[in-house]
């Protein structure tokens, strides 16, 4: 007994121990030197060498068939200094475009902060310097000799800055001219709200022979092993790419990148991408062809590539190639309109069957109440009532408990010597007053999926990133900054306890209160979102277990009359 005891204080101990490192590691002031010391010079997006997919002839002779991504070509460059950039500006993007191949080469985020208290400093998914290094390259490879209009290639344009302004869509034209009379036009349409840019290669044929070639694009991205914090929620957030083969998305593993080789398929209906936490960067082909896709990593960098199949223009004919990149937050209405599997990159883990519901009612709610705090406080009032009946029943077997409290105690007094005896006595005892000593877990059990499944809903949904609940809580996709709501919840657990009634095995008792405050010290780090979900369940269930107590205790003065 005593081991258990010194046992349960020493995880009491454990906990604490921990909340104070964590409270050091963020809020204690960090040395100078350190940080200096931290701060590391990193390449140039010039000094990076790329890769170019390889497009070979099909071995049948037919224009049509699916080509192969073939081996990484060193030794060529992207994004050569000197080479003229094209600023585009809508009311949600501010994109840099190189003339060098009409690479997408920063994205700059205009309505996403990187912090709520860094209003300025916007989210950049994309860009040229290498601790944000990321870029995506579209282009066409032609069978043959001759020039090409790849990533590599020049192109000219007429302007260097395009604004939306009040238009609901700009395009932005680039063109090339080949050495064999073949010219590329590459169009960049922006429409106005949205994060999809719609990337057209117009083929013109103005030569005697035909061209054959296929499109292709590819994204890139810094690629670097993830530091995970119990603490830190946003560090269990996957980043790296993932890719959709038309049938189901995979994330794909940095290391086994790295050890196993590149990941290959092919598919009809594939896209890929790459996952920053609420952002994504992703590429969606066209529609029902067939194409290779690969994905591989080399040193920080990742590089996920599609080719499409080889295609004939004959002379004084034109071909238009067209695909669609998305830079931006995981909004799952856009994700949607694009494709209906892009919301696969929203990962909500194996729960995805109760989280996505979940997402959808409180999104549902929130168009109503337009603050996602009390549509969370509504949908988790909407979600006691569903199981009210289910609850109510494991409530009123606990409140017979709490009433036998006293007659299980003197059954403890006189078999305190002889715990089989104890341990049968009372199990007549709950068998004559029909109570079930072990419905009291089924709330909780209840209760978990759902609360897991708010966790990744809150974690993952860049709808409810930095969005505000009311008072001090000004996120709920962080911690409360001054664990208030986090009291307020071992408060209620505290209250909740004494409704209850108190386990029989004194050891289980003194854990039972000590539950509250290492709950308390758990949940000072997790999303408030999900505080005031628990918050607000526990406050509920004490309501409820309230009225229940007491109406079993007048019962139980009905039956005695």
């Amino acid at each position: 007994m005593d081991n258990q005891r010194l046992l349960v204080w020493g995880l009491f101990g454990f906990l604490a121990w921990i909340t104070y490192q964590t409270w050091v590691e963020q809020y204690a002031p960090k040395p100078a030197a350190v940080v200096q010391a931290e701060q590391v010079e990193t390449p140039a997006i010039a000094d990076l060498e790329s890769d170019l997919p390889a497009l070979s002839a099909p071995s049948d002779g037919q224009l049509d068939a699916p080509v192969a991504i073939g081996a990484e070509t060193p030794d060529i460059q992207t994004n050569t200094p000197g080479a003229p950039t094209i600023r585009v500006t809508t009311d949600v993007l501010d994109i840099e475009i190189s003339t060098r191949g009409g690479t997408l080469q920063s994205a700059v985020l205009l309505n996403y902060p990187v912090a709520k208290d860094q209003p300025n400093t916007l989210v950049s998914l994309l860009g040229t310097d290498g601790a944000n290094f990321g870029s995506i390259q579209t282009g066409l490879r032609a069978l043959g000799d001759g020039d090409e209009a790849t990533h590599e290639a020049i192109f000219s344009s007429s302007q260097t800055s395009y604004e939306l302004g009040s238009a609901e869509e700009i395009i932005v034209p680039l063109t090339w001219q080949g050495a064999n009379g073949v010219n590329v036009e590459k169009r960049f349409r922006f429409t106005r709200g949205a994060y999809a840019v719609a990337i057209e290669q117009i083929v013109n044929n103005r030569g005697d022979s035909v061209w054959s070639g296929a499109d292709y694009a590819q994204i890139k991205r810094v690629s670097k092993a993830q530091e995970r914090s119990m603490f830190d929620v946003d560090s269990y957030s996957f980043m790296g790419p993932i890719v959709y083969n038309g049938e189901k998305s995979e994330k794909l593993n940095r290391d086994d990148l790295l050890d196993d080789g590149a990941y290959s398929f092919k598919a009809t209906n594939g896209w890929l991408g790459a996952i920053e936490h609420h952002f994504l960067s992703a590429i969606i082909p066209q529609r029902d062809t067939n194409r290779a896709y690969t994905v591989s990593a080399r040193g920080e960098r990742s590089t996920a590539s599609v080719i499409g199949p080889a295609e004939a223009v004959v002379p004084g004919a034109a071909k238009t190639f067209t695909t669609i990149v998305f830079v931006g937050p995981k909004m799952q209405s856009q994700l949607e309109e694009i494709d209906e599997t892009l919301k696969l990159t929203v990962d909500y883990g194996w729960l995805t069957i109760i989280s996505q519901p979940l997402f959808w009612v409180l999104n549902f709610v929130f168009n109503y109440v337009g603050n996602w705090g009390v549509a969370i406080i509504l949908v988790t009032l909407l979600i006691k009532l569903a199981f009210y009946k289910l609850t109510e029943s494991s409530g009123r077997s606990m409140a017979k408990m709490r009433n036998l409290q006293p007659r299980m105690k003197a059954l403890q007094d006189r078999y305190k010597d002889d715990k089989p005896a104890l341990s049968q006595a009372m199990m007549e005892l709950y068998k004559r007053e029909k109570v079930n000593p072990a419905a009291g877990c089924l709330p909780i059990l209840i209760q978990m999926p759902f609360f897991l499944a708010f966790y990744w809903v809150l974690l993952e949904s860049v709808e409810m990133r930095q969005a505000p609940f009311a008072l001090w809580i000004t996120d709920l996709s962080t911690k409360d900054p001054y664990f208030i709501l986090p009291l307020i919840m071992g408060a209620a657990m505290f209250t909740q306890q004494k409704l209850n009634p108190a386990p029989a095995d004194p050891v289980q008792a003194k854990v039972m209160q000590i539950m509250p405050i290492m709950f308390t010290g758990f949940f000072a780090f997790f999303p408030s979102g999900l505080v005031l979900y628990w918050v607000t369940n526990t406050l509920l269930s004490i309501a409820q277990q309230w009225k229940i107590n007491k109406v079993v205790e007048q019962e139980a003065k009905l039956s005695k009359r």
